[in-house]
């Protein structure tokens, strides 16, 4: 029998292909080259992440929206991923908690959630996120936007996403508040860009 992973990186992407991804870019650059963007984007948030996982013996993990379950693997096959879940219905907050609950079913004591909206993400960043989850309950990648780029966690917590205004300006401060109700105050990362709207290319290109 494998022995559960203690840690996890958990991958949300969405399935590059027009019309179903970078709504937003899409509207100025066209649903053609917001899908390969949207590709692109995800390509080196894995490239970052595998030998990461890879070196210090964390599960990577893609979570997926906009498949069904057996497209899905075959994304994760052709990403070499190893391992692919669904991300399931709801919003942004919903699908997060329910990843933080499946790694948690599974034992695992460190799970990190990022996107795949990163120009900017390199392997320290993530190095950083687990090292913080070795002595503090919670870790965020404050995000240039209002949001957050990146959470980690060592339990879930239900409530800790409920009633976020999600896609504001107010994530990160949201979520900063109610971490500190419960007592807890996370380890912050590098602020980063994410990549939403044509004007967010400047710099990537």
């Amino acid at each position: 029998m494998n022995r559960p992973a203690a840690s996890q990186l958990v991958v949300l992407a969405r399935w590059p292909a027009p019309g179903r991804c970078k709504r937003r870019l899409a509207t100025s650059l066209g649903a053609v080259a917001a899908a390969r963007i949207q590709a692109r984007l995800t390509g080196h948030t894995l490239a970052v992440a595998r030998p990461l996982a890879s070196q210090l013996g964390i599960e990577l993990v893609l979570a997926v929206d906009g498949l069904a379950p057996r497209a899905a693997r075959r994304l994760g096959d052709q990403l070499g991923v190893g391992r692919t879940v669904l991300q399931g219905g709801g919003g942004l907050g919903v699908r997060m908690q329910r990843q933080f609950r499946r790694a948690a079913s599974e034992r695992a004591r460190r799970v990190v959630l990022i996107g795949s909206d990163l120009p900017q993400l390199e392997r320290a960043d993530l190095a950083s996120a687990f090292a913080a989850l070795d002595h503090r309950e919670a870790v965020l990648g404050p995000a240039c936007d209002g949001g957050y780029w990146l959470i980690g966690l060592r339990r879930p917590d239900p409530a800790l996403m409920e009633g976020i205004a999600w896609g504001s300006a107010g994530v990160l401060e949201q979520t900063l508040a109610a971490l500190a109700r419960r007592g807890l105050e996370p380890a912050l990362l590098a602020w980063r860009p994410d990549l939403d709207r044509e004007a967010d290319l400047a710099p990537w290109r």
